[in-house]
This record gives structure tokens, sequence and C-alpha cells, in this order.
């Protein structure tokens, strides 16, 4: 190393002469020497890097200590923030997937955010079991006559498997071993519970004499897991839970059904296409039905296991449900949401998602036409262009993945400012818009904007095209 750099190097103050300023000494006292002392190192090294990369700057103590509460600023700063969806995706898994519903959960918050008889019976005064709390609940919209929550859908499907066919053969079809999201596999998952993997079938055509040929001393369960995220259309052959459910039973082995998604009514009756309903396949004979709290059932992040009586206390007495069981919070979002499936005719009106999925074709356009007229109002610059252009949107989250429903978006270009700079500055505003670049403009899709949102909208739009 050479004289000049090593001179450089030694005219950055040490540690303990910035610990003993008065402005460090105030942060000392308000957060800890040891958070404030971590924080100066890091600062320091940062300088030293940037010095033997070449830079001829060696900032004084006023500036590492700036650059220090600057630091400390980013760490408080709430890496969790609300943002507003104009993708286009209802149920989006990167944004949160289910819009909460605000009323609702803020009585479930009040009724689990101090003590709670999570785990005591309260008539008794003896210790209870957190999986009876919705028991009643899923027992009357499924059919089943017994439940049990954990924190996913994955983790629904790895407990069934790991209780019913640890080191036993699980057929499943091979037009079944799917991948969702975050490139998690199906196969993965079972071998991860101790089950060993039987492919039947094809791809494309799977047989009920598949399944049958398969069965050995050494099965265990069979698998159907419904291909949520997308469809196998023109020469396909699959096998009806019914005929599954009757084979099982003949054979004496259980049918795990994973459904993926929670549709707990026939979405037909409000004209949108069929997905698999969880009492439908419990009335078809599966012996476990699993599904998500967080999609289209519009809940919290869940996995719910639905099914016969026996089958759900030897789930209930895994080990691995220590691992895998849900908070008080969880349960008390997911309490809430049931109690909405408990009247139809206010479902639609009061659910966020299939709100959404079921409005007047016009109604995004409509919410595109107040957020433009916002605009207007407050001004628009010369270096920007706005425009209303229809859309189509998605449900997203591995439900009804080939269906489209009518959309608009505003389609916003700045002089000056490429497409994916318009769209990361959005995306850093407060609150961040997330929105998507199609060619040249930046696309804000109105499908899953709230109501309450579109004048936050308008106004961090137009801090963006404010750029000069």
């Amino acid at each position: 190393m050479d004289a000049i750099l090593q001179a450089r190097l030694k005219r950055l103050p040490q540690v303990n002469s910035l610990l003993e300023t008065a402005s460090l000494q105030e942060m000392i006292a308000e957060y800890s020497h040891s958070l404030i002392k971590r924080l100066c190192q890091e600062v320091l090294e940062s300088f030293r890097q940037e010095i033997l990369a070449g830079s001829e700057t060696v900032p004084d103590s006023i500036a590492i200590i700036e650059q220090i509460k600057s630091t400390l600023k980013v760490l408080l700063e709430p890496r969790l923030r609300r943002v507003i969806n104009g993708t286009g995706i209802l149920l989006h898994t990167g944004l949160g997937r289910a819009p909460l519903l605000d009323e609702a959960y803020s009585q479930a918050f009040q009724r689990a955010r101090g003590f709670c008889n999570v785990e005591l019976d309260l008539a008794s005064g003896q210790r209870g079991d957190r999986q009876e709390t919705l028991n009643d609940l899923l027992r009357i919209l499924s059919g089943a006559p017994s439940s049990a929550v954990v924190n996913n859908n994955a983790a629904a499907v790895l407990l069934a498997l790991n209780t019913l066919s640890y080191r036993k053969e699980t057929i499943v079809s091979r037009g079944q071993l799917i991948e969702i999201g975050g490139s998690f596999r199906l196969p993965e998952v079972m071998r991860k519970s101790g089950a060993k993997l039987v492919e039947v079938g094809t791809t494309n055509r799977t047989y009920l004499r598949d399944y049958e040929e398969a069965i050995t001393s050494r099965t265990g369960v069979v698998l159907l897991a419904h291909s949520s995220n997308y469809r196998v259309k023109g020469f396909v052959e699959e096998v009806q839970v019914e005929e599954l459910a009757d084979l099982c039973k003949r054979r004496g082995f259980p049918l795990i059904h994973d459904l993926g998604g929670g549709v707990i009514y026939d979405l037909k009756r409000w004209g949108l296409p069929p997905e698999p309903v969880v009492s439908q396949s419990v009335a078809a004979g599966s012996s476990v039905v699993t599904f998500s709290g967080d999609k289209i059932l519009g809940g919290p992040q869940a996995g719910i296991l639905v099914g016969e009586t026996e089958i759900l206390k030897r789930l209930r007495r895994n080990p691995l449900m220590r691992a895998l069981r849900p908070d008080k919070l969880t349960l008390a979002f997911l309490e809430e949401t049931l109690k909405l499936y408990l009247s139809p005719g206010k479902l639609m009106k009061n659910h966020p998602v299939l709100a959404r999925l079921t409005e007047d074709p016009e109604a995004a356009t409509q919410r595109a036409n107040e957020v433009l007229a916002l605009l207007k109002e407050r001004g628009l610059p010369d270096n920007a262009k706005i425009t209303i252009v229809a859309t189509k949107a998605q449900l997203g989250s591995g439900a009804l993945p080939l269906e489209e429903f009518p959309s608009a978006a505003l389609a916003l270009r700045v002089k000056g400012l490429s497409a994916g700079q318009l769209a990361a500055r959005l995306r850093q505003g407060n609150p961040p818009v997330i929105g998507y670049v199609h060619k040249n403009d930046v696309y804000v899709d109105l499908k899953a904007v709230g109501e309450d949102e579109l004048g936050e909208l308008a106004e961090a739009m137009k801090k963006v095209m404010s750029y000069e």
C-alpha cells in the first residue's frame, strides 16, 4: 500500500472518538451503545473501501456522523409496507395475496392482541386444543366432521403425507406433479414428508386402471392434486374424485385431495368459471382435503385440512403439528373470514376479491376516470402523457389460471424517463405503486385498486409526473 493511500486511511476518525461526540451520545441514549458502535464500524468500513477503490475524498467527522444517522434512519424504516396494487392481479403472491377485511380483522386483532384462550378451555379451565377453535365453522362449511389448520397449504400436504404415508408409497398422476410459486415442486415436498413417490399415467392421460395397477402392499395413500395454476387441454383424461375415493375405500387406504385454493361455494352461481369446491370433494369421499386460506378464500396465510375424524386425529397428534401450527392472530383472522361465508348473500358485497371478480365490467374504467379527473384537477405537467386503456386482469395465485377479467389501466409516459425508470419511481414512492411496463408505457391497472386508494394513487402519479 503506497504512502498516499495510507495517509488517507489514517485521516479517518477512530470509532471511539466518534462515539464520544455529542451527536452520537444522544443517539446512544435513545438506542444503545452497541447499536451505534456497530453502525460506526460499518460506515467507517464503507468509507475505507471507497478509499481503497481509488476515492480521493476523505470525509470528516461531521460527514461520517450524518451517514451514521442516515444509516440508522434506513434501518428503522418498515420493510413490510402497504402498496397500491396496480398489477391487474387480484391475488398477487408478491403483494401478500388476499387483502384483508378492515372492520372484521380489526375486531379479530382486538381479541387476539393481548391474552386470549388460544389453548384454554374456558368451560373446564383445563388446557384446550387450538385446533378446536375453528372446527365448528369448518365442519359446517365443508361438510367434513373434523379439521386442522397449519401455516400454509404446502405444510398441510406435508403433514398429511408424513402422517399417512411415511416410508410408504404415495401414488400420484404424472400430470399432477405441479410446481407452485417460488419454484416449490410437489415431488420435493413429498420427498421431505418421507413418502415415496409412485408416478402413474402420463402427463395428459391417466386412467383408473393406472392407479389400480400401482397399488401394492407398500401403498400408503393416493394423492390427487388439483392443477390450480395451469390447465392441460386437448387429448386429456383424468380420473374423477369419486372414482378414486371408491378405489381407495375398497383397497383400504386414504385419498388426499390437494385443492390448492379454497373455494367454499360453487363460483358458477355468480357467473364465474368453476373451480373445485371443498364440500364437493368431501362429499365425493376424499379422506383429507387440503386448501389455502389466503387465496380465493380471502383470509390470512394458512393451510386448512378437513376430513375424516380418525384421520384428522392422527394428523393433530403428529409431532410436526407443533412446528406447523398457526398462531393466535392467524386463527382470529381466519375465523372472521369463515364467518363471512355463513351469509352467502352478503359474501360478494363484503369479500374484497370475489366482489372485484363479479363487479360490473366497466367499474375499473370508472375508477381510472376518477384518478384521471383528480390528476387533471391538480394540473398535468407538459412532460407527461397519461391515457386510459382497456386491459385484462387475472385472479392470480394459481386460481382460474386461464380466465381474464375486463379491466382498465392508466398508461403513463414521462418525457426524460424510460418506462423502467418510471416504474421504479412509482415503486419508491409513498405509498409505493406497483404497476408494470408495457412497451414504452407504465400501466397501472385499476382492477385491484381500492376505492379509498384513488386519491393516494393520483397524488403518487402526480409526484412522478412532476419530474424535471
